[in-house]
């Protein structure tokens, strides 16, 4: 199976790398950061939505960086005790949190990211693998087939939750998309009981 997850980042008052790739990225990771004109020191948070290789890579790229991977929340050898996220939202900066998204694994976790498009605010979800790509809605053995057997309900809940908050989804293994109310009501009803 070929796998590499995409990577995002948000720019705004802290810079923020969303997934780090495959290790045999970096160079390509490095690239595109300079297309920005940033450096991997510059980056003050790094999040993984999960644990999978394909999405942790090049975390060792980003030194100065708190990383938080799933629910755990890490600067050089600190973790913080009960950094909140799957509580309750764990806030980067205004217009930037994460939140706790369980269904692919246990530790799932996503970005919900405030912008404005077209003078409208909108609301961005990177979601890593709770939405493999935008296929996934009208198929949805890819996602089923790819996640934790035992987490399948709380995924399809979830992934109910975040396509009904969201606007625009970054998937974990696609390109960005357009939520559309059919979108949601297909996912509605794909909600295991």
């Amino acid at each position: 199976m070929h796998a590499n997850c995409t990577c995002t980042l948000i720019k705004g008052p802290k810079l923020i790398i969303v997934d780090t790739m495959t290790a045999w990225d970096g160079r390509k990771l490095i690239e595109a950061l300079a297309q920005h004109n940033v450096d991997p020191e510059d980056i003050d948070y790094v999040v993984c939505t999960h644990s999978h290789s394909d999405h942790i890579g090049n975390n060792n790229l980003f030194l100065n960086a708190i990383h938080i991977v799933g629910l755990t929340v890490q600067r050089h050898d600190i973790f913080y005790k009960n950094p909140q996220i799957s509580n309750e939202d764990y806030e980067l900066y205004p217009g930037v949190k994460v939140i706790a998204t369980p269904g692919h694994t246990a530790e799932d976790v996503t970005v919900l990211v405030e912008t404005i498009k077209d003078g409208e605010k909108k609301l961005l979800a990177i979601t890593g693998d709770l939405f493999e790509k935008e296929e996934d809605i009208l198929t949805p053995t890819i996602w089923k087939s790819l996640g934790i057997p035992e987490l399948l309900k709380t995924q399809s809940v979830t992934r109910s939750k975040i396509i009904n908050l969201a606007d625009f989804i970054i998937p974990g293994h696609g390109p960005m998309f357009r939520v559309t109310d059919s979108m949601r009501e297909t996912v509605k009803s794909q909600i295991i009981q």
